[in-house]
């Protein structure tokens, strides 16, 4: 081979490097019809190194290698001052771009509460943690702006947690996306203060309730709140109901995705006084929403002023709130000595958990059934096992 330079035996290639010139070499390959030729190594602007072919060590020598390589190298620094810089890694990105790039295009589609999630981040977090990339959120940093909020800011210990959570949610999913490998505001405890308001009308509440709803002069709004009772239905889903999703005969309401909390499509059954509540508004050939205003024939935006007349005229505490017609409902089903299984399933409740906040409701029921696993008393006096 030219100059001496050989391949040895047993070797597919082998490099000869040049001592006193960093980065450039010969390569020589064990092919009968290779020849030995001159490369420079070098960095990109990644910091992985790339090879210059100068050229066949027959045509080049060293000192005219030499002094290319200065030439080439010097070309390859040139270009890279000159070019646009790469973009930083994910995890450089600040939480406010994370926030508006990423997180809530994907809470939109995802998240029925997405603008409380935009307002909460604008409102407190963006002014602490906005301007910061998300791996530089320091752990200790959010647990004393979480402690803050309640010590110096004024507010209740469970917004506190509801920011917290949030910037939990966002760091998991970018976790998930990989900006990050790890999240470091996992585990960081919350205040858990119990918020959870649930009043209960008893019989006498609702059938005030039933009286004042059939007589008041904003008709479809009593037909409403009767319709919320006799199906545990969340509001907005019950003023975005369409006919089209209603089978009258098959007693079946079914919700879209769209109007379901859960993003998921969820049925409703259902019973005697839901059908008594839509004969009274279904007009034959009638299409759209089920309860439209009478004048403009469009949906309610709102009937919080009427459902406050109605419940003082039923003298309905002002605790209760339209909501608490989903738990009262709720409330009969557990009384009746329905199972929480079947709760959850008639509230499309997808985390059993939720329905248990209602087991409290009915001492006599689990009484009775655990009075069914008595083995000891077969009845007031007579033991059931010999002796």
């Amino acid at each position: 081979m030219a100059n001496g330079l050989v391949c040895p035996p047993g070797k597919v290639k082998i490099e000869y490097s040049v001592a006193d010139e960093p980065g450039l070499f010969v390569e020589c390959r064990a092919s009968s019809t290779a020849v030995p030729m001159w490369y420079l190594r070098l960095k990109n602007s990644s910091g992985t190194n790339v090879y210059r072919k100068l050229g066949a060590v027959r045509e080049l020598s060293l000192a005219q290698a030499r002094k290319l390589a200065k030439q080439t190298r010097t070309e390859h620094l040139a270009a890279r001052s000159q070019a646009p810089k790469a973009d930083a890694p994910k995890s450089e990105i600040t939480l406010q771009k994370f926030m508006t790039d990423f997180y809530m295009p994907h809470a939109l589609t995802h998240k029925r509460t997405a603008g409380k999630d935009l307002g909460m981040f604008n409102h407190r977090i963006a002014s602490r943690f906005g301007h910061v990339a998300m791996h530089a959120i320091s752990r200790l940093d959010v647990q004393l702006f979480h402690s803050e909020l309640v010590q110096k800011v004024g507010v209740s210990k469970a917004t506190a947690d509801h920011h917290l959570k949030l910037m939990r949610r966002m760091l998991n999913l970018a976790v998930q996306w990989e900006f990050l490998e790890k999240n470091q505001l996992a585990r960081i405890a919350c205040f858990n203060q119990d918020t959870q308001l649930e009043n209960y009308l008893d019989a006498d509440s609702v059938q005030r309730l039933v009286t004042v709803c059939k007589s008041h002069p904003k008709r479809v709004i009593g037909l409403l709140l009767m319709f919320l009772l006799s199906t545990g239905a969340r509001k907005a889903s019950a003023m975005h109901a369409k006919w089209e999703d209603i089978d009258i005969a098959n007693r079946v309401w079914r919700i879209p995705a769209s109007d379901s909390k859960s993003k998921k499509v969820a049925t409703v059954f259902l019973n005697e006084s839901a059908i008594w509540v839509l004969n009274q508004l279904q007009v034959e050939g009638v299409k759209g929403y089920v309860f439209v205003h009478e004048r403009t024939k469009k949906p309610y935006s709102g009937i919080e002023k009427t459902w406050y007349a109605i419940r003082k005229l039923a003298s309905i505490s002002e605790k209760v709130r339209v909501h608490d017609l989903r738990h009262t409902y709720a409330s009969m089903l557990v009384t009746s000595g329905r199972s929480l299984y079947e709760v959850q399933k008639l509230l499309s409740h997808s985390d059993p958990k939720v329905t248990m906040r209602y087991a409290h409701l009915s001492p006599k029921t689990l009484h009775e059934a655990a009075s069914a696993a008595s083995v000891l008393v077969a009845s007031n006096t007579t033991p059931a096992l010999a002796p």
